[in-house]
């Protein structure tokens, strides 16, 4: 019985996810050549004026995704992000967030909302920089921070719902290119 179901769950996670044949660890990789699983939204969205936009481009034949804008702390303010719903629960054994960046040098966030995550302002988040080359960063669980109140330190990978890609916290002009969002 549970060698029909973990038979089930990696067919499924084959089919709707692609694994990454390069990584270090099996990872599901979620799709950047359906922008419709993306939404691009700003600090707008609670009276902010940080400005920006969410597009998919190609590079090299890959579907990459690419985040640019101003970000402002005015007003209340202070972030642009692409956020990706899942169409399924992570596996309960996942370790982490992977990507494949370049950027202009800035540090950006992972934000990952979860079950418990109710309230538009609560989330778990991560830091990265980006460089102007490509490079893979691996981002576990552990290090992800609870941001608003009431959120547990840690939370069950099973339990996100959404991923993130964030410019955030502070005045600065983002331009971000994500070519791999996954866990592993």
């Amino acid at each position: 019985m549970v060698t029909l179901n973990l038979r089930w769950l990696f067919l499924a996670l084959s089919i709707t996810l692609p694994t990454l044949s390069n990584a270090q660890d099996p990872m599901i990789e979620l799709s950047l050549s359906d922008p419709s699983r993306w939404d691009y939204f700003s600090d707008q969205v609670m009276g902010g004026v940080s400005s920006g936009s969410a597009s998919f481009e190609q590079d090299g034949g890959q579907s990459i995704l690419r985040l640019t804008g101003d970000v402002s702390t005015a007003n209340n303010g202070g972030f642009i992000q692409a956020r990706s719903k899942l169409s399924q629960n992570l596996p309960a054994t996942a370790q982490g967030v992977v990507l494949n960046v370049k950027g202009n040098s800035e540090t950006y966030y992972i934000h990952l909302r979860t079950t418990w995550t109710v309230l538009p302002w609560q989330f778990y988040q991560a830091s990265f920089d980006a460089t102007n080359d490509w490079q893979e960063v691996r981002i576990p669980f552990k290090d992800f921070a609870p941001y608003g109140k009431l959120l547990h330190r840690s939370f069950n990978a099973s339990s996100v719902k959404s991923i993130a890609v964030v410019a955030f916290g502070r005045d600065y002009s983002a331009d971000l290119s994500v070519r791999v969002v996954g866990v592993y």
